[in-house]
């Protein structure tokens, strides 16, 4: 049952010290017996029942008690004796309600489905019950025992930043370079989440500063990447290197450029960071800083000697991360200084071809100013005007046909622009591509012409602009070899009767489905079956005479 206030007001009245002095005193609550009461409720709740698997929907309360008892316990201002007692009991493995609470709730993972349930101490820890956990010990837990989602007590209480409970747990021995776990080790949980004082207690007591693993490869780079700049400050104090490589980013520099910390990226520069190391998912800090639109990064960076023209990474350069993102002063910024207007690789093969696909207008404008070849052949689109069509960018398309974009030009997965405007219904686009002299019976790409690509997505008007300009209803070649076939695979019933209207031949053959016929009773679309054999479809083909 949910209690409903009036209005959150009511709540913070009930709650305050006016109330206690005013004469409606008497209904004053005090939120630390509050939550005091709940907790113990919450787990004796759960404790009753505990001699068999609970149905949560049996028992209504037991997600909410499996949930927020220890929230509970945690909003209490002094150390509750109860509270300690009924904690113990139901954290021991030999209490079902134990495996009961971890079945219904298990706080220390987003999917509740890790391998297998770890230890009292464990749980304990991550929840930062320091007597809980302080009683487990003096009962003979394994403090270095593994298990959990984090690996270990000690890395539970470093995440979530339970000083305490890792001084208590380093005390009894815990092993401060423990690997295992979802970061690899405490230091770096810590670390990743900004726990200052977490971070400094496990230095104290050995914690490698430079220990390998995690997503971020190691603490530096988590801090770094999180913009926690104290602990950033802390570890290079305690002789982290600046320019350990691993991890996503590579880098501490290049996870702090991505995320656009400045202050984090002028310590570390200041304490010899490589502003042109590579590696990571970006190859550099400037492309990182670059790709996110982070202006004052990507000055400061350059300021420090990073090469505007540096190779590497998934945009294979700052100009074209920044293209991609559509950040006008920074792309300014990067021409400014000397930025490869042409420089060919990665995903779209240059920086206009970035801009256009994502239809950042007055990036492209501006890189075509700067001479950028409109022409350019590279990439997943093989050129800007045909990555612009894809995406239906019409403005785009009309300032890079005006720029001299060729508007037959090949390469690309659509082989030309008007087969990626086509498989996209982008009318508008194929209009203008058409007025512009586009061939409309041009071969290549996936779908072989753009009568088909226009096809196989159903796109009627599309493929009505096409066949009015002359394409070739039956034309052979790509993914489904004809038009018909498309269209008759994917059930679109009034496209197959455009096509059939304009002479398509209804048993053409092909080596994938055969024919239209058989490409329609694939998925069985009974309405396309019915058209087709009313326009004379042959239902079995290898039929002998």
């Amino acid at each position: 049952m949910t209690v409903q206030l009036a209005h959150p007001s009511v709540k913070d009245y009930l709650l305050s010290e006016a109330a206690m002095q005013s004469v409606s005193g008497y209904f004053q609550i005090n939120s630390a017996l509050a939550h005091e009461a709940i907790c113990q409720m919450c787990i004796v709740y759960l404790l009753c029942c505990g001699q068999e698997a609970i149905d949560v929907e049996k028992f209504a309360l037991a997600h909410y008690a499996s949930k927020y008892w220890f929230l509970h316990s945690n909003q209490t201002k002094e150390e509750c004796s109860a509270i300690l007692d009924l904690s113990c009991k139901l954290l021991s493995t030999t209490q079902p309600a134990y495996y009961n609470w971890l079945n219904v709730y298990r706080p220390d993972t987003w999917d509740n489905k890790p391998k297998y349930i770890a230890q009292p101490l464990y749980y304990a820890s991550y929840i930062g019950l320091k007597s809980v956990v302080v009683y487990t010990l003096e009962k003979g837990a394994d403090v270095n025992a593994q298990g959990g989602y984090y690996g270990n007590a000690l890395q539970a209480a470093s995440y979530n930043g339970h000083l305490e409970v890792v001084r208590a747990l380093l005390e009894k021995g815990a092993d401060v370079n423990a690997q295992r776990g979802y970061f690899g080790n405490a230091l770096y949980a810590a670390s990743l989440n900004g726990h200052l004082e977490v971070v400094r207690a496990l230095l104290e007591k050995g914690a490698d500063v430079n220990a390998q693993g995690g997503f971020y490869g190691n603490a530096l780079q988590a801090a770094s990447y999180n913009g926690h700049l104290e602990v950033v400050r802390a570890l290079l104090e305690k002789g982290a290197d600046v320019n350990a490589q691993g991890g996503k980013y590579g880098n501490a520099l290049q996870a702090a450029s991505r995320n656009g910390d400045l202050e984090v990226v002028r310590a570390l520069l200041e304490k010899g960071a490589d502003v042109n190391a590579q590696g990571g998912y970006y190859g550099n800090a400037l492309q990182a800083a670059s790709c996110h639109g982070h202006l004052e990064v990507v000055r400061a960076l350059l300021e420090k000697g990073a090469d505007v023209n540096a190779q590497g990474g998934y945009y294979a350069n700052a100009l074209q991360a920044a293209s991609y993102n559509g950040d006008l002063e920074v792309v300014r910024a990067l021409l400014e200084k000397g930025a490869d207007v042409n420089a060919q690789g990665g995903h779209y093969g240059n920086a206009l071809q970035a801009a256009s696909c994502n239809g950042h207008l007055e990036v492209v404008r501006a890189l075509l100013e700067k001479a950028a070849d409109v022409n350019a052949q590279g990439g997943v689109y093989g050129n800007a005007l045909q990555a612009a069509s894809h995406s239906g960018h019409l403005e785009v398309v009309g300032a890079l046909l005006e720029k001299g974009a060729d508007v037959n030009a090949q390469g690309g997965v659509f082989g030309n622009a008007l087969q990626a405007a086509s498989c996209n219904g982008h009318l508008e686009v194929v209009r203008a591509i058409l007025e512009k002299g586009a061939d409309v019976n041009a071969q290549g790409g996936e779908y072989g012409n753009a009568l088909q690509a226009a096809s196989d997505d159903g796109h009627l008007e599309v493929v009505r602009a096409l066949l009015e300009k002359g394409a070739d209803v039956n034309a052979q070649g790509g993914l489904y070899e004809n038009a018909l076939q498309a269209a008759s695979y994917r059930g679109h019933l009034e496209v197959v009767r455009a096509l059939l209207e304009k002479g398509a031949d209804v048993n053409a053959q092909s080596r994938h489905y055969g024919n239209a016929l058989q490409a329609a009773s694939w998925y069985g679309y009974v309405e396309v079956i019915a058209a087709l054999l009313e326009a004379g479809a042959v239902d079995d083909v290898y039929e002998s005479d």
